[in-house]
């Protein structure tokens, strides 16, 4: 259960981090990709932060997959 909760932490800071940078402006936007709506579009640079953000995920589904034998003791 311990397990679970802290994922559930990682995967909502790590979310919480790629829109934080997704939403904003900074340096190395990049250029438009594609446009979304007359004001906004998806830059160069909104593409490695959602790699890095799956990549991030991966390894939490990663880490939660992996079942260690049961030996009963505790």
């Amino acid at each position: 259960m311990v397990r679970w909760l802290g994922a559930l932490l990682v995967a909502l800071v790590l979310t919480g981090f790629a829109l934080l940078l997704l939403s904003g402006q900074y340096f190395r936007d990049g250029p438009v990709v594609a446009k979304v709506t007359e004001d906004h579009g998806i830059h160069r640079g909104d593409i490695g932060i959602v790699s890095v953000w799956g990549l991030g995920m991966i390894g939490l589904g990663l880490t939660l997959s992996h079942h260690r034998p049961y030996d009963g003791s505790r």
